[in-house]
């Protein structure tokens, strides 16, 4: 049976959520190496006698690379095709770990894991599953959105204990290989299994009616990331978002990811233990994106961003008083509902980049997510030199949970475009985003 296009009329989506599937295996064991610097503070800080300054300067330059690289990465992707672009990432994150574990100086470890790793990992970013989701998807875009940006997440639940285990029994060499091993065995499978755009197996996307011509290349990867900053740059909803999206990177990746470990071990916990509870964070972290996504498929994404920051703001707040050199009750419902709050911000920001740049949503989240990155990236290495003038991590949780507050303020005062883009994504570009509403 042929539909109108001539094309024959596959089993709708069968495709689409293996494409998901792989695409979902590589943030996986991108999201691996995202908390290592974490981990890595106490072991290299013994060895090299470095400054928590200088081990948090590394990781806020691969913070920034991770964001900064993002948007480029999507187009990218338009012109070279998904399937290479995240190769080449794997292959990129594979030789910084690699090199990292033959470095002597500390200049050492910004280039091979603040450029190297930041470069493949933020090629791998959620602008990543935006795209696929974008190609593959018309229903169900916000559940694969969760799906997807849980990823990064669950590769840390997966992996950070194992790690974790591998450094205190032997040294912290031996689990950057194991990261780069794991990447490079990544690589063929995305070679083999992940496909750019459903036409090239002749599918329609999953939910559509109609089948969808895939795009021809988009030259100009980089004029057009540009552009596509530039005009939605004069839109009112895209600095709101990247506002309160930077403070979500402040609050999480930045602190959380890089500094809950040596918090934790400033109260005596060990440093193992402290891990496993970052990795429970995971478990939850899993079933509060794709929870978020569901609801942004039915809810208003800006209340639920308010809402989620509130709960945040207070959580983090209130984390001083929970510390403890053992797991208790009270640290075990932080560790839950953080979990669940951690990325529940994404599906509702990259649903709100849908509605008011359309085709260019991906990009936009591109750019999006490098504020988030920015942020991450100042809260990580600040909070390492509120360490080293302090002895304590309490005024930056503080602070933090404030800010959080701010952003749900924020949220509120975003105003849904008059007259909504057109979310059904053919692959192609708009011209501009310059038509975008942009608020009172």
């Amino acid at each position: 049976m042929e539909d109108t296009t001539g094309h024959p009329r596959h089993a709708q989506g069968h495709r689409a959520w293996w494409v998901a599937a792989v695409a979902g295996v590589a943030i996986v064991v991108a999201g691996a190496f995202s908390t290592m610097p974490g981990i890595l503070q106490g072991p290299l800080h013994r060895e090299f006698h470095w400054s928590r300054g200088s081990i948090g300067l590394a990781a806020s330059v691969n913070m920034v690379l991770y964001g900064v690289t993002a948007p480029f990465a999507a187009a990218l992707m338009d012109r070279f095709g998904i399937r290479r672009v995240v190769v080449a990432a794997l292959s990129a994150v594979a030789c910084g770990a690699l090199l990292t574990t033959v470095m002597n100086a500390s200049w050492q470890f910004t280039l091979f894991w603040g450029f190297l790793v930041g470069l493949g990992t933020g090629s791998m970013a959620m602008t990543f599953g935006t795209t696929v989701t974008d190609r593959w998807f018309v229903q169900r875009r916000g559940l694969v959105t969760g799906m997807l940006s849980s990823g990064s997440v669950l590769g840390q639940m997966v992996f950070l204990p194992a790690l974790s285990w591998t450094i205190d029994h032997h040294d912290w060499r031996p689990a950057l290989v194991t990261l780069a091993l794991v990447a490079l065995a990544t690589a063929p499978l995305v070679r083999l299994a992940l496909r750019d755009h459903p036409a090239d197996l002749g599918q329609r996307p999953y939910g559509s009616d109609a089948f969808v011509p895939k795009p021809p290349p988009v030259t100009g990867a980089a004029r057009r990331t540009v552009t596509v900053l530039r005009d939605s740059a004069r839109t009112r909803p895209f600095w709101l978002l990247a506002a309160l999206f930077a403070i979500c990177g402040a609050s999480t990746n930045g602190i959380m990811w890089t500094h809950f470990a040596p918090a934790a071990h400033d109260h005596g916990m060990p440093v193992t233990t402290a891990s496993t509870l970052l990795a429970f964070i995971g478990v939850f972290n899993v079933a509060g994106t794709i929870g978020s996504g569901l609801l942004t498929d039915r809810t208003d994404a800006r209340r639920l961003l308010a809402v989620f920051f509130t709960l945040r703001g207070i959580l983090l707040v209130t984390l001083p008083l929970l510390m403890a050199a053992t797991v208790n009750p009270p640290m075990m419902v932080f560790v839950v509902a953080f979990g669940l709050l951690d990325l529940a911000t994404v599906p509702p920001v990259i649903a709100l980049c849908r509605q008011f740049h359309g085709a260019d949503s991906a990009i936009v989240f591109g750019w999006t997510n490098a504020a988030h990155q920015v942020g991450a990236a100042l809260a990580a290495f600040l909070g390492g030199v509120a360490r080293d003038a302090f002895g304590s991590y309490d005024v930056i949780w503080v602070l933090l949970g404030a800010a959080c507050a701010a952003a749900a303020l924020l949220a509120l005062v975003i105003q849904q475009p008059s007259a909504p883009r057109n979310t059904e994504l053919q692959g192609a570009p708009v011209p501009s985003t310059a038509d975008c509403a942009t608020g009172p």
